[in-house]
This record gives C-alpha cells, structure tokens and sequence, in this order.
C-alpha cells in the first residue's frame, strides 16, 4: 500500500497518508491565495480513513473559512495543513506543500481562475477554469475550497 507523509513548518505536527491521492489541482481562488500566502494552492483530496496525525496533534489550531469548511494549520508555525469537509466528511483537502514524498501524479487544472491574483500569469499547459471543471473532470473532488 502507498504511503506518504507529511509535516508542517516546524516539524511539530505531522501526518501519514496510506492509499492514493484524488485528483490534484492548482486552485487560484481568493481563500486559497490568502490561506497559503502564494499565487495558488496545489491541493489534492483525501480519503479521510487514509488520514492519520502522526504526532503534533496538540498543536493544532482550527479556522471556519465558510460555513461548510475548517482549515486547520499548526499553532507555533501557521503552516496550513488540512481542510475538514463539515458537508463531505469522507474527505479531507490536502494542500501538496507539506508533503515529504512524491505524490506520484501531477496536477489536472488550474481551478478558480476567474478569481486569480491579476500579478500571476498560469504559464503551463493545463485546463484552466473559472470555477471546477466538468463533473468528468473530477474524480473525488470533495468541495475542499
């Protein structure tokens, strides 16, 4: 079985992933850009029973960024760490960041570009979407916004 793991910043809180990743995209929305402080969040889902915290638990603090999502990030860094999905608990978004290992697949789209940063031009090949991208296009994306 595939397994990856990851930590944050200060190598206070860490995780194991067991099983594949879903789908990967580079998401360009105004939350994402804010929340991880960069011209887009490349992010994957995650099947929550392939999620395990390793160590650091204690140290993990919690935001509500919408009604249905809460990011959490560790509290001595503010390295981002994981979605939880309040309306798709059977998943969790993954920003690829704080990942130690090669996830092994590559990103499908930029995603959210209709509200991209206008000092950041995509210079690669990808589809490109101004929200997420056709049903057929979206293998587990579990709403992770």
């Amino acid at each position: 079985m595939e397994k990856l793991t990851g930590k944050c910043l200060c190598e206070a809180v860490s995780y194991e992933i067991t099983g594949g990743l879903g789908v990967i995209y580079n998401c360009h929305c105004a939350k994402c850009r804010r929340w991880h402080g960069a011209a887009f969040r490349t992010r994957a889902s995650v099947k929550s029973t392939n999620f395990k915290w390793l160590g650091g638990e204690e140290h993990i603090a919690k935001y509500d960024s919408s009604e249905n999502i809460t990011k959490t990030f560790c509290s001595i860094c503010g390295s981002a760490l994981i979605s939880l999905l309040k309306d798709n608990p059977d998943y969790i978004g993954l920003p690829l960041g704080g990942l130690d290992q090669d996830p092994g697949t590559r990103p499908i789209a930029n995603i959210f570009v209709g509200s991209k940063s206008p000092w950041y031009e995509i210079c690669d090949s990808l589809p490109q979407y101004d929200t997420w991208p056709p049903d057929g296009a979206n293998s587990v994306r579990a709403n992770s916004k």
